[in-house]
């Protein structure tokens, strides 16, 4: 079965809808391939040209060999048939019909966040997607995005330092990792914090084309989408234009106004995307929408996937600091008489806890349990 899908996705022009009508003709992968011209043309928006490709697939297709090397990689494939696809994917109408996978897809990565931008990052965009994608990740998120130069790698990087899980979709094959300076954080990513995913074959070259494809997937596996910084010209706006396609909400962090680097977000925002400063503003609209909000804050395996959601277990430090807190407002003065610990390590504490979204911070430097 693997091998006639992987002959059909090699095929070039046809892409995964011309594809998934053939399918749900043909019922099958291998009866697509077998299937005669006359039988093929039957199928709306396959004409000759593409029926004598689909005929010719032997020459053109080497599946038995991708497969081999795939094995001998140690990678594995997804197709939609499988439990571990993502069922956001999966409900795309244009849903590939299978993913190249390095690492592993666990349950947990259903609740994605995308995040995207541009690849010139400046230093502002950067550490806002570092805040970001770092609260996201350690309240259990999947940080989801390109593995691009910029914004993509340092979403990745922010995941990976909260030691939570990101996944990265990528515009070339598996064996073609692009850019090729990322490919030991691609390696970090599929060992055991996630996985680096692609619907093309192997040796695939990225070009104009794959790029937008990559996005699509971007876009339709997330629960929501966040643009960090863009120009007016950057790929991160068609991601955000096929997320709100797909019926995803669209969050954009707000920069200088005299800076080209955040026009694209500004942009979005006039169009309707909401602003975003902090991660707690998008965690809340995800708790509306009946998403997570706290996950387990340790490295998340296929067990704590499906845990049900709740107060993560804290360090000892962690646990006493919110229990100081009790039920009422408290400022860090109170808090340090308390704990008897410095101002500096209460505030630290502070921080963790927030990013957990265990407590919140009100105006004046005063924080409440949640």
């Amino acid at each position: 079965m693997h091998e006639a899908l992987l002959a059909l996705n090699a095929l070039p022009r046809i892409g995964p809808v011309r594809i998934r009508r053939l399918l749900a003709h043909f019922g099958t992968a291998r009866a697509v391939l077998d299937a005669s011209i006359p039988a093929l043309l039957r199928v709306e928006g396959i004409g000759p040209e593409l029926a004598n490709m689909i005929r010719d697939h032997d020459s053109l297709t080497d599946p038995s060999t991708e497969l081999a090397e795939l094995h001998t990689r140690g990678l594995s494939l997804l197709t939609p048939d499988d439990p571990a696809f993502p069922p956001a994917l999966r409900e795309s109408y244009d849903c590939p019909i299978l993913l190249y996978v390095w690492g592993e897809v666990l349950p947990c990565d259903r609740h994605a966040i995308g995040i995207v931008g541009t690849r010139r990052a400046s230093y502002y965009g950067k550490n806002s997607t570092k805040k970001l994608a770092y609260q996201l990740a350690r309240s259990g998120f999947t940080i989801l995005s390109g593995l691009a130069r910029g914004i993509d790698t340092t979403a990745h990087e922010a995941a990976l330092a909260a030691s939570g899980r990101t996944v990265a979709i990528i515009g070339s094959g598996l064996a073609r990792i692009y850019p090729a300076e990322n490919l030991t954080l691609a390696e970090k990513i599929a060992d055991g914090n996630g996985a680096v995913i692609s619907e093309f074959p192997l040796h695939t070259q990225p070009d104009k084309q794959t790029f937008p494809q990559r996005n699509r997937i971007v876009a339709a596996w997330s629960r929501a989408l966040v643009v960090t910084e863009s120009p007016h010209w950057s790929g991160s706006l068609i991601t955000a234009n096929l997320a709100t396609e797909y019926g995803r909400p669209v969050y954009a962090v707000p920069g200088p106004i005299d800076k080209p680097t955040s026009a694209g977000c500004h942009q979005l925002i006039r169009e309707g995307a909401t602003l975003l400063t902090d991660a707690s503003e998008l965690m809340d609209d995800m708790g509306a929408l009946g998403l997570p909000q706290s996950r387990p804050s340790h490295p998340p395996t296929e067990s704590t996937c499906e845990l049900p959601l709740g107060i993560p277990d804290l360090p000892p430090e962690e646990q006493h600091l919110l229990s100081s807190l009790g039920d009422e407002e408290s400022g860090i003065d109170r808090l340090v008489d308390l704990t008897g610990w410095p101002a500096q390590k209460v505030s630290t504490t502070l921080l963790k806890l927030e990013m957990k979204r265990l407590i919140r911070a009100l105006p004046g430097m005063r924080y409440i349990r949640r």
